[in-house]
């Protein structure tokens, strides 16, 4: 039993669940654990129960649950009345797919079901559990990592879901083993015990993307609470979810070069301009040589921010429009300053434009890394402004957890919209030469807007990031910067 980390994570957090229930002296805070601690522990006794059915037989296939290919160990239902698997990797319970001759195996919940489980090809979750560690020669070819082997059948499947619903007969399922990374991430995010757990799981299923949150895996806490799998199935199908969500998502090649190829992208107040020449003159001032690639990304977010061009008396104008939006950030967030505030939180925060496009710039940088890593580039430069200079970050800090992959080699963050406090430490191993960070005083978009909607957060962009990290290198441009949009056209990379 010990060794099934299902049924270990959900004891754990059963218990701590528990635990905060009986401290806490707030009745939605108790209803929260006491609602928690009853799904965690019906959940690791389920799986209890499969296990005092195991039997010796198995069969190895690959697992939707981790997708890993492993053994999982036959059920017979004796006790527990459930016929099932259990996976050896994550010890969910599993199941045969129900599309026609797939050997694959499904994850299945606990309890009896009546409509078809697939695994994770025919649920589309990912493109191929063979073809996840494939590498493709550059990043241009990133389409050909995300096509997909089966048929989706996840569509059948949920209409026969709402059926059955519909009928009034309950489809028992379970968290099985989400708590296995919950806990993880909310303890990267510096919290601990049941809030941990909460934290996590709201970046988990209980932040879909569709509601703002990361998705079913998303952002740089997952990759790094897995084990660096970039070049592995989970991280193919954290890449394949987020670009899949963003139909602006692409990686056009502009030209071809020789060197180390640059990526650049861009952030608010430019996004829906087709005119790349200033980003493009910016990259070749510095690389004259090599291929360039532009990143497009987020159109439908940043352009929620209606923020339009700052220049003239649009300056002010952005300025009003972003303060607008920060101030729904900030009432979000007022009266919410509890252990549990990500969690009470997410619904007001899905409908803060600012929040949503910050939320979209973190889970492009881990798209971007994950398709960076399957490729045979060994190494990679990087260029971009405002909350493009965010998606550039987090991209370098996830692609360094995977060993053996393509490194960045510099950075180039202009205006950067991301706050100057932090441990940088990751960014700063990140590298093998070095973050060059351009910020000008004059920048009244970050030092405004930006701030009022961080809470008074100074941007990197702003002030630098006033860091002793060696590879980290703060650039005043403020003599020739006079606002946001400007540091493409009038800035020289070092």
């Amino acid at each position: 039993m010990v060794a099934n980390k299902a049924l270990a994570h959900n004891a754990w957090a059963y218990v701590k669940h528990e635990t905060e229930y009986q401290a806490a002296t707030e009745d939605d805070q108790r209803k929260s654990h006491r609602k928690q601690a009853d799904e965690h522990a019906a959940v690791a006794e389920g799986i209890a129960n499969l296990i005092d059915d195991l039997a010796d037989d198995f069969t190895t296939a690959w697992c939707s649950g981790c997708f890993m290919r492993t053994e999982h160990r036959k059920v017979h239902g004796k006790r527990s009345g459930v016929r099932a698997h259990l996976c050896a990797s994550c010890g969910v319970a599993t199941v045969g797919c129900a599309a026609p001759q797939c050997v694959h195996m499904a994850t299945r919940g606990l309890g009896s079901f009546r409509i078809p489980r697939y695994c994770a090809e025919h649920r589309h979750d990912i493109p191929s559990f063979e073809r996840a560690t494939d590498t493709v020669e550059g990043p241009e070819d990133y389409g050909k990592l995300l096509k997909y082997d089966k048929p989706n059948l996840n569509r059948a499947t949920k209409l026969a879901a709402a059926g059955v619903l519909a009928a009034g007969v309950a489809v028992p399922g379970g968290i099985a083993a989400a708590p296995a990374v919950g806990g993880a991430i909310g303890a990267l995010m510096g919290y601990s015990g049941a809030v941990a757990a909460n934290v996590g799981l709201a970046f988990l299923g209980g932040g879909a993307v569709a509601a703002g949150g990361l998705g079913i895996a998303g952002g740089t806490y997952v990759v790094a609470a897995v084990g660096a799998a970039l070049g592995g199935a989970l991280g193919a199908s954290v890449t394949n979810a987020y670009v899949n969500e963003d139909k602006s998502f692409e990686i056009e090649k502009f030209r071809e070069g020789v060197g180390i190829p640059v990526i650049v992208t861009r952030g608010f107040l430019n996004e829906s301009s087709s005119d790349w020449r200033a980003a493009i003159a910016f990259v070749e001032r510095r690389y004259p040589d090599a291929p360039i690639y532009k990143l497009h990304w987020g159109s439908k977010e940043l352009a929620a921010l209606g923020v339009p061009a700052a220049r003239g008396a649009g300056a002010r104008y952005a300025m009003g429009a972003a303060a607008r939006v920060a101030a729904r950030a900030g009432k979000a967030a007022a009266g919410k300053l509890n252990p549990i505030a990500p969690v009470m939180m997410a619904a007001d925060l899905a409908k803060n434009p600012w929040h949503t496009a910050r939320v979209r710039a973190d889970r492009t940088g881990v798209a971007l890394a994950g398709i960076l890593a399957r490729t045979e580039i060994s190494s990679y430069h990087l260029v971009g402004h405002s909350l493009g200079a965010r998606v550039m970050i987090t991209a370098a800090e996830t692609l360094s957890t995977q060993q053996g992959g393509p490194r960045i080699d510099t950075i180039h963050v202009v205006g950067a919209a991301i706050g100057r406090k932090g441990d940088w430490r990751k960014l700063n191993d990140a590298v093998s030469n070095k973050v060059h960070s351009y910020f000008s005083s004059n920048d009244k978009v970050l030092r405004y807007a930006y701030a009022a909607a961080q809470g008074g957060s100074v941007a990197a962009g702003y002030a630098g990031f006033g860091t002793s990290y060696p590879n980290i290198v703060d650039h005043d441009v403020s003599s020739c910067v006079d606002g946001h949009s400007e540091y493409f056209s009038k800035v020289t990379p070092v």
